[in-house]
């Protein structure tokens, strides 16, 4: 690529990007001492030499990832003692920002990469609340759709252990999503270098999503979420879509395969190869307490749990899910990168919170004191 000069003002508005990637063209305004109009002026040029590239002022040669998926409050509601069944227990309920979609791309940012959200929630003031934590936790938002249903929200009720008892979730705004909901977000995702689908969006949209990563050559990472909602993806998975990799547990690849799956590595290996035939390049199995187990064409690799004390499971398989996210960002393998999703689920149970605020620096404290013995190791199977 030819070497385009830049003007003062538009350097100063790179490093700015560069270093506040939030903000917008009032605050480059701000920060700048200067009118929104100069700024406009200094973007559109920006933009016709390549080194802001789309909308969000995406920086040329700067990876990102892009979450299609589900935004929705958690309210959890933790008993003080052993649950008892269809009595009242005494315990404590908080509201925090939830959805799977919306928690993935929050551990990605939090992590430190850079991650834009699709998704849509309701045109109420729970909505405008749940975009702006996003926000500040260091997601783009931009490309997030309103609803004309009601926020979505998740009620999970925990043991004293951290365990779920039961959750119940009302998502008819993410649901209600539709392609002309997320057209819009065709270019920022065809320039991606991670797509991530969640299972919780309608399968039109899914299809949609893995139409245009396909015709792009970029990654995509699917995550099943549910039985349920595994069965309902497992027909777009063809080896048009070519999925570069999918995170169930075993009762989802089950869903996915159409049979029951043998917890072995053997069991494992023989549907992941189903899964290979259909255009999945790797499966990642979790296994919950005994790691997981990752099978691609040169074979299958396990991966130990990383213990921790739990206090709450809420948004562990989330936050798996984005750490191996993040570790493909940053170029690692993706058994390195599996290694890293356990590191952030382990993190992550051993908090209060959904999505822990210092999740980053406990992230990157823990990458430097972690065994090498931790590393995966080859299972001795092929798929």
């Amino acid at each position: 690529m030819l070497s385009v000069a830049l003007s003062p003002r538009e350097k100063e508005i790179l490093a700015l990007l560069r270093s506040q990637p939030m903000l917008d063209a009032a605050g480059l305004a701000r920060s700048l001492g200067t009118s929104k109009g100069a700024v406009a002026v200094a973007l559109s040029s920006l933009t016709q030499k390549g080194e802001v590239i789309g909308r969000g002022y995406l920086l040329r040669g700067e990876p990102w990832a892009v979450v299609v998926g589900g935004a929705a409050w958690d309210i959890k509601a933790s008993s003080l003692a052993a649950t008892r069944l269809h009595t009242s227990n005494p315990g404590t309920v908080s509201r925090t920002p939830g959805g799977v979609g919306r928690n993935i791309a929050e551990v990605i940012a939090r992590l430190g990469g850079r991650v834009h959200l699709v998704a849509t929630v309701g045109a109420d003031t729970a909505g405008r609340d749940l975009l702006a934590r996003t926000s500040e936790a260091g997601v783009y938002v931009d490309q997030v759709a309103a609803s004309a249903y009601p926020t979505g929200s998740y009620l999970a009720a925990l043991d004293n252990d951290g365990e779920l008892v039961i959750g119940i979730s009302d998502f008819a705004a993410t649901d209600s999503l539709d392609v002309a909901d997320v057209a819009r977000s065709s270019e920022l995702i065809a320039r991606a270098q991670v797509v991530v689908i969640d299972g919780n969006i309608p399968a039109a949209v899914a299809a949609w999503a893995l139409a245009v990563a396909a015709a792009a050559d970029v990654r995509v990472v699917l995550e099943p979420v549910s039985v349920a909602k595994a069965a309902r993806m497992a027909p777009l998975l063809t080896p048009a879509t070519r999925v570069h990799a999918i995170t169930p547990n075993v009762d989802e690849l089950a869903a996915l395969v159409g049979h029951d799956v043998d917890d072995a590595v053997e069991g494992i290996a023989a549907a992941a190869a189903e899964l290979h035939a259909r255009g999945v390049t790797n499966v990642w199995v979790s296994r919950g307490a005994a790691g997981s187990l990752l099978a691609s064409p040169d074979g299958v690799v396990t991966i130990d749990a990383i213990a921790a004390e739990v206090r709450d499971v809420t948004g562990a398989g989330d936050a798996m899910t984005a750490g191996f996210v993040y570790g493909l960002l940053c170029g690692e393998a993706p058994a390195t990168a599996a290694h890293r999703g356990h590191l952030a689920a382990a993190l992550t149970v051993a908090s209060s919170h959904t999505v822990p605020p210092d999740l980053g620096v406990a992230f990157t404290a823990a990458l430097r004191t972690l065994d090498p013995a931790t590393e995966p190791t080859n299972a001795g199977a092929t798929p």
